[in-house]
């Protein structure tokens, strides 16, 4: 018997029972053999404020954390882009699943796509990231802050609270409401959060039997671009305080990574690529490059 610790957000546990296929499948065990384990988390309870200002990443994997080290868990699933750049200690990564497309969406009632969005429109959102793009695009825009599950999020569109939102495309399709986006955000334009729409798996330092099974079902490329995203995240400090995009892709064994940093306003960017064979070491340089380039307040609102 396995035990699968998750968040218990719908899109959480559509990428728990993910995980629990895949698994069953690799290691030609029956479902019932991995047992999946809701966890409350601190994040999900927290709808008021900015994550940023409450803690950043740790919010949505603390109290996993603590069950997996406790022995509660065996394998924890996590978004690839709220896990913290480094695992509290007794923790590793166990890999990456296949990818699901890493774009965001546009999700608006009022325009088919973000730059037919009329002036003084309301986009809700609570990535920083998404917020100084926005910024950075459209400064005529009006951009507040919108928490809760993607249903929460499409409920208040719905409601007219806000005009319009942003949401990542992977977790529509996995939640299968990718038919109710406007149209979707070019990763040339709108560069994705690290490791958006990769599912993480962590275990146990020194558990060969969960490590094991999470190496069964990871997936290699997206693994490695994974490990070059977060290795530029890593340099730069990056948290749910910094607005950071970046993009791993990879061919013929040579990995090429896009990053991109911005300002809170959108005012600055801050961008560049690299490519090479190591993807922890393209990840570090172009991170080192570009946060040579970094005014000291650069994320600081004025």
């Amino acid at each position: 018997m396995f035990t699968i610790g998750t968040r218990g957000s719908p899109l959480a546990m559509a990428q728990a029972y993910e995980t629990q296929a895949r698994l069953s499948v690799a290691l030609q065990e029956p479902k019932e053999r991995f047992e999946i384990r809701v966890i409350k988390v601190i994040g999900d309870q927290i709808l008021d404020r900015a994550l940023a200002e409450a803690g950043g990443k740790g919010l949505f994997t603390k109290e996993i954390d603590e069950a997996q080290l406790a022995g509660e868990v065996d394998i924890s699933v996590h978004s690839g882009k709220d896990m913290p750049t480094k695992l509290p200690n007794g923790l590793t990564e166990g890999g990456f699943l296949e990818r699901e497309d890493p774009r965001d969406a546009f999700m608006c009632l009022k325009a088919k796509s973000f730059m037919e969005l009329p002036a003084g429109a309301i986009v809700g959102t609570a990535s920083l990231r998404r917020q100084a793009m926005v910024r950075r695009l459209r400064p005529d825009l009006k951009v507040v802050l919108l928490r809760g599950n993607v249903q929460t999020r499409l409920g208040k569109l719905k409601s007219g609270e806000v005009d319009a939102t942003i949401l990542a495309l992977a977790g529509l399709n996995r939640l299968g409401l990718a038919h109710e986006a406007a149209s979707i955000m070019e990763a040339a334009d709108f560069l994705p959060a690290v490791a958006q729409g990769a599912i993480g798996l962590v275990v146990r330092e020194g558990d060969a039997r969960s490590l094991a099974a999470a190496k069964a079902v990871a997936h290699a490329q997206t693994t490695t671009c994974v490990a070059a995203e977060r290795a530029f995240l890593t340099v730069l400090d990056g948290s749910c305080k910094t607005p950071i995009a970046g993009f791993a892709g990879i061919e013929s064994g040579i990995v090429t990574l896009r990053g991109l940093v911005l300002s809170p306003d959108g005012t600055k960017a801050f961008e560049g690529s690299e490519s090479g064979d190591d993807a922890v070491r393209v990840g570090q340089r172009l991170g080192q490059r570009i946060k040579a380039q970094l005014p000291p307040d650069i994320f600081q609102v004025h």
